[in-house]
This record gives C-alpha cells, structure tokens and sequence, in this order.
C-alpha cells in the first residue's frame, strides 16, 4: 500500500489551486463540497470559475502563483495542464508546506483524490493506486445504484443522536443499537419525515436500555477454500458481528480482512506433524470467551464439518451450556474439483466418492484400501501430501492399476492455485518435484477434464504441472 488512506479534516482550512481549465474544474466540482476555503489562481479561468467566484464559493485570483501564496494551505492541486507550470507551482506549494496533487502526474504526487460516493457525511472513498482510474469509476458507479439517497439524512441524525446513546454499554450493546437504526428502525421512520426519525431514536433507546445483554454464541463457521467471494452471506454477516474470532492456519487474509477491526483475532493454527495448539487449549478458548458474553466465530477452513474436528468443540460449548450455531462453508473437494472441471460423481464410472484424510491423531490414517483399490474409485483424500507414499504403497499392495490418475490441487480458489497432473506410480517424485507448500487436495480416478481426454496422445509423460491463476475480473 503506497498511499495510506485517511480522512482530512479542512474545515475552514485553506485548499489551494492552481489552473483554469478543464483539469481544475472537475478537481473544484468536488473540492466545493467540502467546508474548505478555496482559493484559485488562474490567469483566464473558465467561465464557470468565474461565476463560482462571484457566488462566493471561492476566492478567484487571475494571475500565475507566486511564493508565499500556499501559506497555511492544506492541500494544493497544479491543475495547469503544463508540465513546465505544474511543476513550478508544485514546488511553491512543497516550500509553503502544503500537500500538493499534480493531476494526472501520480509520481509528483503526495496524495491522490480519490472517486467518492457522496452520502453526507457518509462518504466512500475508492481507491487504486492510480493503476486503474477506469475500475475505480465503475466501483463508484456500483455503490451509487446501492446506496440509498436516505443514508445521508439518516446519518445526520443519527450523530446528534450521539451523545444520547452513550448511556449505553460501550461495546456490542451500542453496535446493536445503532444496527437496528440504520438497517431497521431508521430507514422505516425516514419516509414519514425527520420527527418521526427522532422519535423512533428515543423510543428505540427506550427497548435498548432495558434490554438484558446477549448471552455469548458460538458460530463454527467454515470459511471455504480461500477465496473469500466463495462465502456464503451468513458467514460473511456472523463475521461482521463477531467479538472475538478464532481461526485456523489455513483461513487465507482476506477472509480475515473481512472481520471487524475490532474484533479479538486469535491464530489457533494447527498444522500435521509440525507444531500446533492443543485441541484442549482451543476449547477453552472458545469457552472463556463465550462465558464472557462475547459472540464468537470459530472459523475454520472448508466446511466446518468435513475433518474439522467440531464435534469436540461442540462437546465441550455444550458441557457449558453455551449456545452455538454451524454456519456450512465449502468444503475443499467441492472448490477443487471445479478447478478441474470434473465432477465427484458420474454415471457408468462412479456412483459414490470417499472423503479420506491422510493423517489422524495417530498419525498416517488408515481406510479400506481395497476397496478404494477398485477400477473406477474416485477419493478426495485432504491432508494428503505428507502421506502421499503411505497411500501409494497401500493401494498398489491392494491391487491397484499403478497408472491410475491422480490429481493434485494446491491452494484451490487462491490466486496461486496450482495443479498437479500425475498417477499413483509417480505421485511421490511428483509431489516433491512440485515442491507444493500451500494447503493441498488429492483426487484420486480424477484427472482435469482436457487432461483426461488428452492422456492417450500423451502415453510417455508420467506427470504434468499446471499453474492456473484466477482470471483477473475474478480476483477483484
């Protein structure tokens, strides 16, 4: 992130710019919504300048910028559309102390502005670096459809009501509160006028006060393969309101960007054979925390319920009588086979898949291996890739075709997905060919869809590596 953004505050401060043309009127359209004090140099500025300047909305002064004029000024815009003038000017305003924008030169740059959704004094700002000018319009495009014109009022009201609804408990009691105005109450009064708002507030404040506080709740969540577009709204909406979120190695960052920022995050990662928290540690942290009433999200990566190991957590929720809830994810198998363009199951070749994870508490786990060894078998084997030659070794002293294909999915969903094409013969020198280090998925009877058809013309190559990012209107 090159440019950190925040909110200036410039009312009644000095906003200078320089320019008269195009490029410094559309930077002064939204420069004159702010309660800043504009002043503009420009020797033959547009008419409309003009008329701005005999309204009063800002200070016209029709002559080049000279030293000393960006005195005490916030920020400065070198809108001359000359590179010679622009840079002149600019370094008037750096001497002078101002933070100066060059339009259209991101390098001279120290701020950017950014396109804003406008809901006073709700404001949404959308940024890209300067890299994607176009995407960011049609962000803001997006958010203006979406965003009703009753925000604003709403808003405003709300912020005088402010002080009121400090008589409320800091924390979630007032989160509360103030959702059930602006999602339920607020927009419901709006329609019959700007009384009936205050009125809901008090009476609204009124319920809230009385209310008994909310008994701490468990959500085990799964939060999917990585992507966070592959969540589902509940579990987007549970995260929203968490306190405190407890998750797993595997949950990738921007899920956990989607927690709020102040929320409790608590790393409870456990990883095969390497070091881990204690399954005992992780319950009492779900217990402590619950006990203390605050809602929890135990987030854990997949489908909650697919080899999550929720049905300790769950006992010792219940030993405590706490309340809990299973919001489903998608599970890995799910978003893997996908990528591959394959199905678990299909007619004339399979009508059942195994879910097998590859190692236990005990250590490699073991399955009915000869059954699995059976022509037309398909397993979803997660956990796989350290116990790659166990499985190799069971099935082939089982009976296995050696040349079964075998396909390995790594970090399914993410932008560095990559997959590996192979058999049972060679999937161990594979897989540390490969060098996979990311979260894995094995598919064993499958192999990607135009491999599959493939592999005739390509009888000689005993295994293939693919990278396959997610297409970029995907990633955004």
């Amino acid at each position: 992130m090159d440019h950190f953004p925040i909110f200036l505050r410039v009312h009644g401060r000095r906003i200078v710019l320089s320019g008269g043309g195009e490029a410094a009127l559309a930077k002064l359209r939204l420069l004159m919504k702010t309660a800043g004090h504009i002043t503009v140099f420009a020797k033959t500025p547009a008419a409309e300048i003009d008329a701005w300047a005999e309204d009063g909305k800002l200070t016209l002064v029709r002559r080049a910028m000279q030293p000393g004029d960006t005195l005490c000024a916030a920020l400065f815009y070198a809108a001359d559309e000359d590179a010679t003038e622009d840079a002149r000017t600019a370094a008037i305003a750096r001497a002078d102390g101002a933070l100066v924008n060059v339009v259209d030169n991101l390098h001279d740059s120290q701020f950017i502005t950014p396109a804003i959704v406008d809901r006073d004094p709700v404001t949404i700002a959308i940024g890209t670096e300067g890299a994607a000018p176009v995407l960011a319009r049609a962000l803001k495009a997006d958010l203006e459809e979406r965003l009703p014109a009753a925000l604003g009022p709403l808003a405003r009201i709300g912020k005088r009501f402010r002080k009121a609804a400090e008589a409320l408990p800091f924390g979630r009691a007032r989160r509360d509160f103030w959702r059930e105005y602006y999602f339920k109450a607020g927009p419901s009064a709006i329609t019959a006028g700007e009384d009936q708002v205050n009125r809901a507030l008090d009476t609204l404040l009124e319920d809230h006060l009385t209310r008994k506080a909310r008994p701490g709740h468990v959500h085990f969540v799964g939060g999917g393969p990585g992507d966070p577009d592959l969540l589902t709204m509940k579990a987007r909406r549970v995260l929203d309101e968490a306190d405190v979120v407890i998750y797993d190695r595997l949950i990738s960052n921007p899920i956990l960007e989607l927690a709020r920022r102040e929320a409790i995050m608590i790393d409870a990662g456990k990883e095969g054979f390497g070091p881990s928290m204690q399954q005992e540690e992780i319950n009492d942290l779900i217990v402590a925390h619950a006990k203390d009433g605050a809602q929890v999200v135990r987030l854990k990566s997949g489908d909650a319920t697919v080899f999550g190991r929720l049905d300790e957590e769950i006992d010792a929720v219940d030993a405590h009588e706490i309340a809990w809830s299973i919001v489903p994810g998608i599970t890995s198998a799910s978003a893997a086979v996908a990528e591959i363009g394959q199905s678990l199951t299909k007619r004339g070749r399979n009508s059942s898949v195994r879910f097998l994870t590859g190692h236990d508490t005990r250590g490699f786990a073991d399955h009915d291996w000869s059954a699995l060894a059976r022509p037309g078998e398909v397993a979803a084997i997660y956990m796989g890739k350290k116990s790659a030659r166990f499985i190799q070794g069971r099935l082939i002293m089982h009976g296995a075709d050696r040349h079964t294909p075998v396909t390995v999915i790594e970090n399914a969903s993410r932008p560095d997905q990559r997959i590996l094409e192979t058999t049972l013969d060679a999937l161990p020198q594979a897989l540390a060919a490969a060098e996979m280090s990311g979260p894995a998925l094995t598919f064993y009877g499958l192999a990607p869809r135009e491999a599959a058809a493939a592999r005739l013309r390509r009888a000689d190559t005993e295994h293939a590596l693919y990278t396959y990012p997610i297409p970029a209107q995907e990633a955004l």
